[in-house]
């Protein structure tokens, strides 16, 4: 075999013992998924916002700009719930490249799978105990869930996971809200067949263990472009796709029909100043239609404190090492924009 077995990596449940969240949190964190399924189910009808770094790259800049958003959350609390991203894994087209702080917990030095479990989980309970907020990571490897199950209000899953059969039936095991995005293609209907396998109960193999579930009937779409076959960016927030996607849904036996609209990647053709036109078109597309208003339950968007991005070892406080970020002075007036139109 060409594997080398470096190191046996401690249990979830041996991870938790040494990096537990106090019962002050944990409170905290049961009241803010509470929070976050009401949107969902449509028993709320705040307006959700996902909104944070393309990658949490660095602790204290991504507490930092957490502890920013808590304030600005207290102001719109009677109409958004704001999630963090704190997304501790990061996909790469090829493989190459920073693939997250729980791959690297220093970008500038090698991987490091232990000390990366660690790092993921200290970030999340530290984010939640400083500013309140409970956050939204991206299940790029199934494995990991048990190692911050106790900590995430919502799970995305990527455009390049979604078809993945792994994990479509460990969605069915979450108990928090999953969004899963639309494939690279922009086909819709591979994107609702994930929520179908999501929602519904499963049997299978899970790190070791031969598992059940029940389904997760949070399980919905996220909307983030689709890329054709000449490499062209197609966005997918228009009303016209949002009509498209009102009318698939109806099609399927789904519970809970939603969407959450992501306003970079291919929507913004990766261009982040763009992500403020895009969820102002989305929020007045919600004001003129009943029926979009009820389906889009929430956006996502990449936000840090510095806008644009760097690379690796420049060491500029607060800016993105992945993909460019809106700046926090424009997020947050687009955050107080949202407030306004969520009526």
């Amino acid at each position: 075999m060409s594997f080398q077995f470096l190191k046996e990596l401690p249990t979830p449940e041996e991870i938790k013992q040494d990096f537990h969240l106090s019962e002050k949190s944990a409170q905290t964190k049961r009241l803010r998924d509470k929070m976050v399924r009401d949107i969902i189910t449509g028993t709320s009808d705040k307006f959700l916002v996902i909104i944070g770094p393309c990658s949490a790259d660095n602790e204290d800049s991504v507490c930092d700009y957490i502890s920013r958003l808590s304030k600005v959350q207290e102001k719109v609390a009677d109409r958004l719930v704001i999630v963090p991203r704190i997304y501790t894994n990061k996909p790469r087209t090829t493989g190459e490249g920073y693939k997250g702080i729980a791959h690297q917990p220093d970008p500038e030095k090698r991987p490091n799978m232990l000390a990366g479990l660690i790092a993921m989980r200290k970030m999340h309970i530290r984010a939640l105990e400083e500013s309140g907020l409970s956050s939204a990571d991206e299940m790029l490897y199934p494995e990991n869930w048990p190692y911050v199950e106790d900590l995430l209000s919502y799970v995305a899953i990527g455009a390049r996971s979604v078809e993945d059969q792994h994990h479509r039936l460990t969605v069915s095991g979450f108990d928090v809200p999953a969004g899963m995005k639309n494939p690279t293609s922009g086909d819709f209907s591979v994107m609702l067949n994930s929520v179908y396998a999501g929602q519904h109960p499963h049997h299978f193999v899970f790190r070791g263990y031969e598992v059940g579930t029940s389904g997760n009937p949070l399980t919905h779409v996220v909307l983030r472009g689709a890329v054709n076959k000449r490499g062209v960016c197609i966005p997918n927030y228009h009303y016209e796709d949002l009509e498209r996607l009102i009318q698939m849904y109806e099609k399927m036996d789904l519970v809970n029909p939603a969407a959450i609209i992501d306003s970079n990647h291919s929507n913004s053709n990766k261009q982040y100043e763009q992500q403020i036109r895009i969820v102002k078109e989305v929020m007045h597309n919600r004001k003129i239609s009943p029926e979009i208003h009820k389906m889009v339950k929430g956006v996502m968007i990449e936000s840090y404190i510095e806008p644009g991005s760097q690379k690796v070892g420049e060491h500029i406080y607060g800016k993105s090492i992945t993909d460019p970020c809106l700046g926090w002075k424009e997020s947050e007036e687009l955050i107080y924009h949202i407030a306004e139109m969520n009526v």
